[in-house]
């Protein structure tokens, strides 16, 4: 588009982060000439922000880009809306609306695809496109721009075979690739059924063809993308296809003293009890620092995963997870929800207990939330489920789990995540979760355990937030030096402290510190510093693992 004319679309997004980069909208882009008919890209620009920017400065910039309104010149203005921006979204629009109201203002994404009507924001909005958008969009925009003008505010997104679907992936700027992660899909929809998934709504998977997501790959891998987030819900459900995404990527494996910023980095979603061994072969192939995979478990209780219809294996999930760590190098991220129907803070401890003791690098501790449109409603009379009327509508009490409960888990799973997935406080959290049994004393679970040091410390801090490494390691000395040898504690949060690569300075190791040269600046910084902490750091149940030098694959 020539620089000094006015744009007649302009779409925009709230990212969480400045590292995300939106797919969808890159997908409309994409599209816009193919199914909105020539020209119409040229007419349109990209505008990303972050959800902490606020919203006046946001519709500043958003005035400057789009120019004075002219009155034979209809502009465009669309959003992408997910639930992590829907409250910002809102302000932004009515804003933006009272500012010029001539805009055509369209609404897309998951977040306003159901229950429409019943939501503020799809109110102040000319047009609201439910579903996939990828062609809708085009087709919308041409008859804003050119008439006939649509006669529905709501449109149902088309949904056509992926063959008619330019790919994104030439949207993406050389920026993007320098500074953030690259999302990236071989596959669309789920097959199951998890109803506290929008994708239970799914009929199936939809796979592209491979040959040309590949071809795309190579094209970015070519310009200097190294960071690829893959956003299939099940990667491993088609073997066949998951094999070749992976020779594509070793095919591409720097060599090992390569420097960081051309190491590659790949994120995968995988289901836990499918794990042939042709996948297996591939994965163990990876270096260190490559792989991550987020692996979603859930629960393993049987009886909450057949109320929320959850086909899943534990035997073969336990098992596969443990395969996992044992043969290959790849972070494992693994997800449980906290107040699915029927699932008490009990069943979940043991849950919780059995997947800490396979060992994952990383558990990640959620709380149900009620996705507009998510089967999970079905439930809420007969389970007594109760969610925030807000975004993100989290679950406020159950029919046997009440609110003042889910509280405490709230501030657990935000110190576990401080404590635990951080990776930095290795040997201090196994003295916490796992201490030396004593005569006669009672057996106490580990998730146990950090409950009761989770409400301890929110007793002595009264925040989940603003909590620095140092103010956290005086916290774990003081708290265990209460049943613990002091010598000991202090022994296992100085090798902590130390290995993490914090340079402050906090009370319990005064004197214990040596003089260090200056912090590294946090540009060098690479994505896997995380994974790094927790490769380096965390105990392996099994000394034969290639982690520990032995002799398994990888």
């Amino acid at each position: 588009m020539n620089p000094t004319a006015c744009p007649r679309i302009v779409l925009v997004t709230l990212n969480a982060r400045y590292i995300h980069a939106s797919l969808g909208l890159r997908y409309l882009l994409a599209n816009l000439d193919r199914h909105g008919g020539a020209g119409l890209r040229a007419l349109t620009v990209l505008r990303e922000y972050t959800i902490s920017r606020p919203a006046q400065d946001v519709v500043a910039d958003l005035l400057a880009t789009l120019g004075p309104a002219a009155e034979a010149t209809p502009q465009i203005v669309g959003f992408g809306v997910y639930i992590w921006n829907v409250t910002q979204t809102t302000e932004l629009i009515r804003l933006l609306k009272a500012a010029r109201p001539d805009l055509k203002l369209v609404l897309g994404g998951p977040e306003v695809s159901h229950e429409t009507g019943q939501q503020t924001i799809t109110s102040l909005a000319d047009h609201v496109i439910t579903g996939w958008g990828d062609v809708s969009f085009a087709k919308l925009c041409r008859a804003l721009l050119h008439g006939p003008q649509p006669l529905m505010k709501i449109i149902p997104g088309e949904q056509p075979p992926l063959a008619e679907l330019n790919l994104p992936y030439g949207e993406y700027s050389d920026a993007d690739l320098a500074h953030r992660l690259l999302y990236v899909e071989a596959s669309r929809g789920c097959p199951f059924k998890c109803e506290f998934c929008l994708s239970a709504l799914d009929k199936t998977a939809w796979a592209f063809e491979l040959d040309r997501v590949l071809a795309a790959l190579d094209v970015l891998h070519q310009r200097g993308a190294r960071t690829f987030k893959f956003v299939d819900r099940t990667f491993n459900l088609k073997i066949e296809h998951s094999v070749r995404i992976l020779q594509f990527f070793l095919d591409r494996l720097p060599p090992s003293n390569a420097p960081a910023s051309v190491q590659l980095f790949l994120h995968f979603e995988v289901i836990p009890d499918h794990l042939p061994e042709r996948l297996r072969a591939m994965l163990a192939q990876f270096p260190p620092g490559v792989l991550q995979l987020e692996v979603g478990v859930q629960s393993f209780n049987v009886a909450v995963q057949q109320t929320i219809s959850r086909r899943q294996d534990n035997d073969a999930t336990e098992s596969n997870l443990r395969w996992l760590l044992a043969h290959t190098h790849a972070h494992l991220h693994v997800d449980l929800i906290f107040g699915l129907p029927g699932e008490t803070l009990q069943s979940f401890a043991d849950g919780f207990d059995r997947l800490l003791a396979i060992g994952p690098h990383e558990i990640q501790l959620g709380m149900l939330k009620r996705l507009c449109g998510a089967p999970i409603a079905r439930h809420s009379a007969a389970h007594g489920m109760v969610y925030a009327p807000e975004p993100p509508y989290t679950v406020q009490h159950t029919g046997v789990v009440d609110a003042a409960t889910l509280q405490r888990f709230g501030r657990l799973a935000r110190y576990w995540e401080l404590l635990a997935n951080s990776g930095r406080f290795a040997q201090t959290l196994s003295l916490l979760l796992h201490p030396s049994p004593v005569d006669g004393s009672a057996v106490v679970s580990p998730f146990w355990r950090f409950m009761a040091f989770s409400s301890w410390l929110w007793q002595r801090q009264g925040s989940t937030h603003r909590l620095t490494p140092e103010a956290l390691v005086d916290a774990l000395f003081d708290y265990l030096s209460i049943s613990l040898s002091p010598a000991l504690v202090r022994q296992a949060l100085l090798a902590d402290y130390l290995a993490s690569g914090a340079r402050a300075n906090p009370k319990a190791l005064h004197g214990l510190l040596p003089r260090r040269t200056a912090s590294p600046d946090k540009a060098g910084r690479t994505l896997a510093t995380r994974q790094h902490r927790h490769r380096e750091l965390t105990p392996h149940p099994n000394p034969s693992s290639p982690r520990h030098g032995g002799s398994g694959k990888g």
